[in-house]
């Protein structure tokens, strides 16, 4: 009995705080040493960023900052398989606003992100310098607009990211990918290629996702507030040509047939049913996942 007691208490100190908890005052501490950390590796990598830009195009600044703010915040990152390095789009499962940090350290890639987080205080100035394309799914009338965005992007050698499934899982779970933004691969720029990427935060999987009722900064201070650290492997799977694959809906089935068996691979069981609504791709809590 106290073995059990002991057992389960190391597991919670392990993967940290529960949602809806209480946060200890040695959490809000880790929140506060967490804070200026990101504080200061802003303030050393935003200017240095910006005096690069008045000799050169690229900048390495900001994926040296997601590096250091992916650490900071207690991230792991194990790279495996290598990430193409310019003229690709990564399709990737998506559990975490860490998500962020930890591909666009071990890429560079920019991000495909809602126009929402433009306006957002500091993380939208941030997005922007990692040249983020912001798209608005309300704004239907500028679809056309944001595609031709997303095709400037490709043509201008940079690498992608979109998240297809519309939100965050719990790592366990796939859901069906929403295809609005392939249509920059519709029909595919010359030269580009798919590379499906596959994020597997190991045993704190279920805990690290941002899914339910949550609310972003309530997530935040989860995650900022945890003990220790956690691993965070990235699997950079064999890119493919979406040339002749007959459009955005075949690729994205590609990229998710791909996606899944990796995912199951590093779990080492099956995939289950996401247990939340998500309207984005109209999927109903417990069905199956299918593309």
């Amino acid at each position: 009995m106290v073995s059990s007691l002991i057992a389960r208490r190391n597991a919670r100190r392990k993967v940290g705080p529960e949602r809806g908890k209480p946060i200890s005052w040695m959490g809000w501490l880790r929140i506060g040493l967490r804070g200026i950390g990101l504080i200061v590796a802003m303030l050393i990598c935003v200017p240095m960023h910006y005096l690069y830009r008045i000799v050169h195009y690229g900048s390495p600044f900001p994926r040296l900052f997601l590096l250091m703010a992916a650490r900071i915040v207690g991230a792991r990152i194990r790279v495996h398989g290598v990430p193409l390095k310019r003229d690709v789009f990564f399709i990737s499962n998506h559990l975490s606003w860490v998500d962020i940090m930890a591909l666009g350290a071990a890429s560079g890639t920019a991000f495909v992100a809602k126009a929402e987080l433009a306006q957002a205080p500091i993380v939208g100035w941030l997005a922007r310098i990692n040249r983020t394309v912001f798209v608005s799914r309300e704004d239907r009338m500028g679809v056309a607009d944001q595609i031709n965005r997303l095709k400037e992007a490709l043509a201008d050698n940079w690498s992608i990211t979109v998240f297809p499934e519309g939100t965050c899982t719990d790592g366990k779970s796939l859901l069906p990918f929403k295809t609005s933004m392939l249509r920059v691969l519709e029909p595919p720029p010359p030269g580009v290629l798919v590379q499906p990427v596959v994020l597997d935060y190991g045993r704190v999987a279920e805990w690290i996702g941002w899914i339910g009722t949550e609310d972003g900064v309530s997530n935040g201070k989860r995650i900022l507030s945890r003990r220790g650290s956690f691993r965070l492997e990235v699997h950079f799977l064999e890119p493919f040509n979406p040339q002749g694959l007959g459009g955005r809906k075949a690729i994205a089935a590609e990229a998710r047939a791909r996606i899944e068996p990796a995912l199951e691979a590093a779990l080492g069981v099956p995939l289950r049913p996401f247990a939340f609504d998500v309207a984005p791709v109209r999927y109903v809590a417990g069905e199956k996942d299918a593309a």
